[in-house]
C-alpha cells in the first residue's frame, strides 16, 4: 500500500518543479513510511511513497521498462501478477524484479489502455509513456484506492492518492463547490466524482484517464461495472458449495505478503468468514484483531471471541472507553474534506491497534452490500411493494400529508415511527429510498441553509447523484439499491473511511468480499438468494453454517456504532454549542443560524434525536476550522462566490 502523487504539463515540456513535487510527495509519508521516490523529465513528474509488502528489496517507485521509457507509480496490490508474468514474458517481455508494480508497466506495452482488464486487485496508478507522450491514470473496479486530480489553469495535471497532495500545490485553487456542501449533508460524504472543491476530482471507479500531450483533457473512461448478470439457476445446497468455494479463493489469493497479515475481526459475519476461510487455508494460526466497547450496546467482543477461540487465532483486543471523541479534530486532517461516518472512531482505533501486530489486515467490508444485509433492503422491498399498489399520482398527496402532519417520535418505538414510511411512499423507488439513506432529509437541508446559499445551489439536489446511477441500475427493486449502494455508499462512505483509517497508521488493508470476479458471480445470484423474508445474506449464512457458530450467523446486526446522542448531552454538550452556533459557521454564510440552534436545543433537552444531524455540521465545522488562515471562496453551480475568511 503506498502513496502516489504527479505533475504533468499538457501544453508542452516546461520543466517540473522537484521541491514542489516532493512536497507533494512527503504530504502522504503517512501512506508509505517505508520508501520515497521520485521522477521528473521534461513535462513530467511522478512521486511514490512506499509500503513494502511484495519484492521488499526491488520494488522501489517509480519503476520502468526495459528501456527507461515507460515509468509508473502505483498504489495498491495486483493479486494475479504471478499469473500474468509468464504469460508476459512469453510474448517477449524481461523482468528485472517479482514486483506486481513491474506487472502493470509490460501490460501497458502488451494491451495499452485494455491492460486494466487483466488486472485482478485494488490498485490506482499513473504511467507514462514517453514515446506515446501518454499519461495514462486509472482507479480499481470497486474504489478501494483512491485517486484525485485537477488541470490547473496553466495546463499542468496534478494528481495524488489523495487530496492533501493537491493542496500542496499553490496552483490550486480551492473553491468549495455549493453542490458539494449539499451533497455532504445529505450523504454524510462528498460523492465520486466530486470532491469539496470545484476544481479537484475524484477519478471513478472501473475508471481510466488517458492523456495526450498538446490535446485537451478528455472524460473518463468507464472499463468495468458490477454486472448482475443472471446464473443458470442450480440448488441451494450447489450455491452454497460455489459459494465457499469462490470465497476460499479470493481470501487465499489476498494472503500473499511477504510482511506479516492478519486480520480484522468484530465478530460479525463478514469479518467472521473471512477469518474463518483463511484459517482453513493457513499454514499457522492467523493473527486477528478487535476492539471492545465499555458501553455493552455497542459491543461485540464476545461474539469475536467465540470465532477466534474456535479457530485459535492469534487474537488482541484493545478497549475503546465510552467517551473516545478525542479524534473529531485528528479526523478532520485525516480525511482533507468533510466526512461524517462517525464510525470512524473506532475504525481509526482498530486499525492503530492492528498496526502493532500486522502490516496487512484482510476485512470483512462488501458483504452488505454484495448480499443484502442491511436492514434497509427490507424496509425498501417492503415500500416498494406498498407503492406497486397505487400510482404515485395518488401516492403523492396522501401519503405526503401523512408524512407532514404525522409526529416526529424518534424516542418512541419503531412500529411507532411511521413518519419517514409515509415521507418514503410518497416518492418514487429512487427518490424513497435516497429519502431514507439521507442524513439530513429534503426538508432539513431546506432549513439548514441560508438564503443566500440556497440560491447558490440554482435548484440542485443530492438525489441527482442516485438519479444517475439509477439510469444504468438493474431493474429488479432489491439489485438496483444495492447497486445504488456501490456507487455511492461503498465507495464513498465505508472504502474512504478504511483507506484513510489504514493508511494514517501504515497499514494496508485488504477486501475479498469485493473481489471483483466473486462479485460478478454473486450480482448474478437471483435475489431471493441473497434476502430471503427478513433475512438478508441468507444464501451467505446458509454456506456458513458449517464453518461459524450459529450466534455468529443470526444474531441481530450491530454494527460500528458510537454514543453520539449521549455524548452530545454530556461530555460533548459545550463542544457541540460552540461548534455549531459559533463564528466559524456563521462566517461561511452557508447556514440558517436559528435552525442550527433549534436542533441543539432540542437535542440537549432530550425532545428530539438529532446526534447524526449535529456530528455531520461538527465534521463540517471541522474541516472549516482545517482551513483558518487562508480564505476560500465557495463556488455556485453558476457563478456567484462569497467567500469565507
Amino acid at each position: 500500500m503506498c502513496g502516489i502523487v504527479g505533475i504533468f504539463d499538457t501544453q508542452g515540456q516546461r520543466e517540473i518543479d522537484r521541491a514542489l513535487l516532493a512536497r507533494m510527495n512527503d504530504s502522504q509519508h503517512h501512506r508509505g513510511p517505508d520508501e520515497g521516490g521520485l521522477h521528473a523529465e521534461p513535462g513530467v513528474g511522478l512521486g511514490h511513497r512506499r509500503l513494502s509488502i511484495i519484492d521488499l528489496s526491488t520494488g522501489q517507485q517509480p519503476l520502468f521498462n526495459e528501456d527507461g521509457s515507460v515509468v509508473v507509480v502505483f498504489n495498491g496490490e495486483i493479486y494475479n501478477y504471478l499469473e500474468l508474468i509468464p504469460e508476459l514474458q512469453a510474448a517477449g517481455h524481461q523482468f528485472h524484479t517479482r514486483s506486481d508494480t513491474e506487472v502493470i508497466v509490460h501490460a501497458w506495452e502488451q494491451w495499452g489502455e485494455r491492460c486494466v482488464d487483466h488486472l485482478r486487485g485494488m490498485f490506482a496508478f499513473a504511467l507514462w509513456d514517453r514515446n506515446q507522450e501518454t499519461l495514462f491514470i486509472a482507479r480499481d473496479r470497486l474504489g478501494v484506492k483512491p485517486l484525485y486530480y485537477a488541470l490547473l489553469s496553466d495546463g499542468q495535471f496534478i494528481f495524488g492518492s489523495e487530496l492533501k497532495a493537491l493542496i500542496i500545490h499553490p496552483g490550486l485553487k480551492r473553491d468549495i463547490d455549493a453542490r458539494a456542501v449539499e451533497d455532504y449533508f445529505a450523504y454524510g460524504y462528498v460523492p465520486e466524482p466530486k470532491t469539496i472543491y470545484s476544481n479537484a476530482q475524484k477519478l471513478p471507479p472501473g475508471h481510466t484517464l488517458t492523456l495526450r500531450r498538446g490535446a485537451r483533457l478528455p472524460a473518463p473512461r468507464q472499463y468495468w461495472d458490477v454486472p448482475f448478470a443472471p446464473l443458470p439457476a442450480q440448488s441451494e445446497k450447489d450455491t452454497s458449495e460455489e459459494l465457499i468455494e469462490r470465497l476460499r479463493e479470493a481470501i487465499k489469493i489476498r494472503m500473499i505478503s511477504e510482511v506479516p497479515l492478519g486480520a480484522f475481526l468484530s465478530g460479525g459475519v463478514d469479518s467472521s468468514a473471512v477469518v474463518a476461510m483463511m484459517a482453513q487455508v493457513s499454514r499457522g494460526a492467523v493473527n486477528t484483531c478487535s476492539i471492545s466497547f465499555s458501553d455493552p450496546a455497542f459491543d461485540e467482543a464476545h461474539y469475536a471471541a467465540m470465532v477466534a477461540e474456535r479457530y485459535h487465532t492469534h487474537h488482541t483486543v484493545d478497549r475503546v472507553e465510552a467517551d473516545d471523541y478525542g479524534l473529531i479534530d485528528t479526523l478532520a486532517g485525516v480525511y482533507d474534506e468533510p466526512y461524517a461516518d462517525s464510525s470512524a472512531l473506532p475504525t481509526y482505533r482498530v486499525c492503530q491497534l492492528a498496526r502493532k501486530h500486522v502490516t496487512v489486515a484482510l476485512s470483512g467490508d462488501g458483504g452488505d452490500e454484495n448480499l443484502a444485509g442491511y436492514r434497509r433492503y427490507r424496509w425498501h422491498l417492503y415500500e416498494e411493494r406498498m407503492r406497486s399498489f397505487l400510482p404515485l399520482a395518488l401516492r403523492r398527496p396522501v401519503f405526503g400529508l401523512l408524512g407532514r402532519v404525522y409526529p416526529k417520535a424518534d424516542w418512541a418505538p419503531k412500529i411507532f415511527r411511521a413518519k419517514t414510511t409515509f415521507e418514503a411512499l410518497a416518492r418514487d423507488g429512487v427518490e424513497g429510498y435516497f429519502h431514507g439513506v439521507s442524513i439530513l432529509s429534503d426538508a432539513m437541508r431546506a432549513r439548514l441553509f441560508s438564503a443566500d446559499f440556497k440560491r447558490r445551489l440554482q435548484g440542485y439536489r443530492a438525489i441527482e447523484v442516485m438519479r444517475e446511477h439509477a439510469s444504468k441500475a438493474p431493474e429488479h427493486p432489491l439489485s438496483r439499491v444495492q447497486y445504488l449502494d456501490m456507487k455511492t455508499y461503498l465507495v464513498g462512505d465505508i472504502l474512504t473511511k478504511v483507506d484513510r483509517a489504514s493508511m494514517a497508521h501504515g497499514l494496508e488493508v485488504r477486501e475479498p468480499l469485493l473481489d471483483h470476479q466473486l462479485m460478478e458471480w454473486w450480482s448474478g445470484l437471483s435475489p431471493d438468494m441473497k434476502l430471503r423474508g427478513r433475512e438478508g445474506k441468507y444464501i451467505f449464512k446458509k454456506a456458513l453454517e458449517p464453518h461459524l457458530p450459529h450466534e455468529v450467523l443470526y444474531r441481530p446486526k450491530m454494527g460500528f456504532s458510537v454514543p453520539l446522542a449521549n455524548w452530545f448531552r454530556g461530555p460533548l454538550r459545550e463542544r457541540v454549542r460552540e461548534a455549531v452556533l459559533g463564528q466559524t459557521l456563521a462566517d461561511t454564510g452557508i447556514f440558517d443560524r436559528a435552525y442550527l440552534q433549534e436542533m441543539v436545543e432540542q437535542h440537549q433537552s432530550g425532545r428530539r434525536d438529532y446526534s447524526a444531524s449535529l456530528w455531520t455540521v461538527l465534521m463540517f465545522e471541522a474541516f472549516i476550522r482545517r482551513e483558518a488562515g487562508t480564505t476560500i471562496p465557495i463556488e455556485s453551480t453558476g457563478h456567484m462566490n462569497k467567500e469565507i475568511a
